[in-house]
């Protein structure tokens, strides 16, 4: 069978060794297990590093049965501005020009965001029998109108008027939904004025234990031991995403500056780049138990987890992320780490219901120093947890597994489709 995924915003295989596969890439991988083909739309704008994929354009093969389609736009600076949109317009374009001009497909996986792709996908499906199943990820265009202040969220919604007409419509008219929580399914469906269908289904984001090399594993370790990240009884803990406004780091920040003053063995290695990063360097200037390194290799995150003691989600608790379980709180489980969260909704009911974590009021600096100070005073308690995240871990989120269910699902998607068509 073959396989149109359509997502933007995610690694390529192309991008280099030190990136890492998230969900579509895992799905490719195992669909090509599985020995169909897939052709992966996506963008010539990397949208972590915010520039231009200007080595490749265009098709590339990139092995025996995978195809990448870089798709045309002019990128963007910000994630939330006007910017952006014209971005996703001008990839709805270059999309609707170019897929007419390939081989069909059996079936189009589309991630949503972006809006204008689903809504093209859905499209090109109808008109040629295809069927379009929409992947939710994300909750836009509601995610769009709630970074506006409450005040002028109103007339935020009135701007947005197309992207729900157009968000409506792609879901009305999509074959299926899947998503990486129920909760988005809903949403999705509520959006659309719909119920749940049957073949609705949601897959969580999973995660790939995949150990570095030796080498790269002795330069990862020689890199943090420089950095003065080493086992000798501190409690580390460990963050690693983009330093933006999904986090509230302040308070992340403010209970370092609670734990330094109390002379707590507690070190905070928070990782990543993005927007946020200059104003965290300048608010821990002073604070020699933070260590901000900036963007760190998959190596390097892979030994500094099995460094830590607790893994850190500092995620502000907006509607969409409540319904989420966020990739970074699973890649901290796969590392047997306790996960460290302010977020309420999905995530911390998981957390409590399998003692995997401890959850904190993302508005509440001393709630977090506390908690950090309870599990480097009981060993016993941080330990369990550890146990717990790994089972948690092997038990929902291993990547090999989520991804082949969903291989399964898709194929047989495929499958009774013909069927019906047939009948």
């Amino acid at each position: 069978m073959r396989f149109w995924l359509i997502t933007i915003g995610e690694p390529l295989p192309t991008d280099g060794e030190g990136d890492r596969l998230l969900r579509t890439g895992l799905l490719a991988e195992r669909l090509l297990k599985a020995g169909h083909e897939v052709v992966w739309w996506s963008s010539g704008f990397d949208h972590i590093r915010k520039r231009h994929r200007s080595s490749i354009a265009g098709s590339v093969a990139v092995s025996s049965g995978l195809t990448l389609k870089l798709l045309a736009s002019s990128g963007y600076r910000q994630n939330v501005s006007f910017q952006r949109l014209m971005d996703h317009r001008q990839l709805a374009a270059s999309f609707r020009k170019e897929a007419p001009t390939c081989p069909l497909p059996d079936l189009i996986l589309c991630s949503w965001p972006t809006l204008e792709l689903c809504d093209e996908a859905v499209a090109y499906g109808q008109a040629r029998q295809i069927p379009v199943i929409l992947d939710i990820r994300d909750m836009w265009p509601d995610v769009l109108v709630n970074v506006v202040p409450s005040l002028v969220r109103p007339l935020a919604r009135l701007c947005a008027a197309p992207l729900y007409r157009m968000a409506r419509r792609s879901c009305q008219n999509s074959t299926a939904i899947t998503a990486i929580t129920d909760g988005c399914i809903d949403w999705a469906r509520g959006l659309a004025d719909m119920t749940r269908e049957v073949q609705d289904r949601a897959f969580p984001l999973a995660y790939r234990e995949k150990s570095p090399s030796d080498a790269e594993q002795t330069e990862a370790a020689s890199f943090w031991g420089k950095q003065g990240v080493l086992k000798d009884g501190k409690l580390t803990a460990c963050f690693f995403g983009t330093f933006g406004r999904q986090f509230e780091l302040d308070t992340m920040l403010q209970a370092a500056r609670l734990l330094h003053k109390a002379n707590a063995p507690i070190q905070f290695v928070l990782c990543g780049a993005g927007p946020e990063l200059q104003h965290c360097r300048t608010q821990a200037a002073d604070l020699p138990n933070v260590l901000l390194p900036g963007w760190v290799n998959a190596a390097q995150i892979w030994t500094l987890m099995r460094t830590s003691s607790v893994g850190l989600a500092p995620y502000r608790s907006t509607f969409d992320f409540r319904m989420s379980i966020p990739n970074k709180s699973i890649e901290y489980l796969s590392a047997g780490l306790p996960v460290v969260s302010s977020l309420q909704g999905t995530l911390a009911n998981l957390l409590d219901r399998n003692q995997a974590g401890l959850t904190y009021s993302n508005d509440s600096p001393s709630q977090l120093a506390a908690g950090l100070q309870r599990l480097h005073a009981e060993p016993g308690t941080r330990e369990a947890l550890s146990r717990n995240a790994t089972a948690l871990y092997r038990r929902q989120f291993v990547a090999e597994t989520v991804y082949d269910e969903m291989v399964d699902y898709l194929s047989q998607f495929v499958s009774q489709q013909r069927v019906n068509r047939a009948a």
